[in-house]
């Protein structure tokens, strides 16, 4: 945000700004406005990821959560595995199939 406001004060004073600078003044304030804009952009970008990376921790959390709770009722029904096939185990295992009925 601080950048943005930066960014306007210094596109409201380059009309005035413009009338005594040399070629070469001009060019380099250019280049300077336009990092800033790349740099913006990249810090809008790194922001969304940190955005997007809490909400994958979240979901990491609820994941093992709700692995712990299957792992738990699982032991508590005491369930006959041997009589399941590997299939059916493996549906479990990948949360494809209710492990407790």
């Amino acid at each position: 945000m601080k950048s943005i406001v930066t960014l306007a004060a210094l596109a409201a004073m380059l009309p005035l700004a413009a009338c005594n600078k040399s070629p070469s003044d001009k060019l380099a304030d250019r280049v300077e406005n336009a990092a800033d804009t790349r740099a913006d952009a990249m810090e809008a970008n790194a922001e969304d990821l940190r955005n997007q990376a809490a909400q994958l921790d979240n979901r990491a959390d609820k994941a093992r959560k709700v692995g712990d709770s299957r792992s738990d009722a699982i032991e508590a029904a005491d369930m006959n595995v041997a009589g399941m096939s590997q299939e059916q185990r493996d549906a479990i295992v990948a949360n494809q199939a209710a492990a407790v009925r």
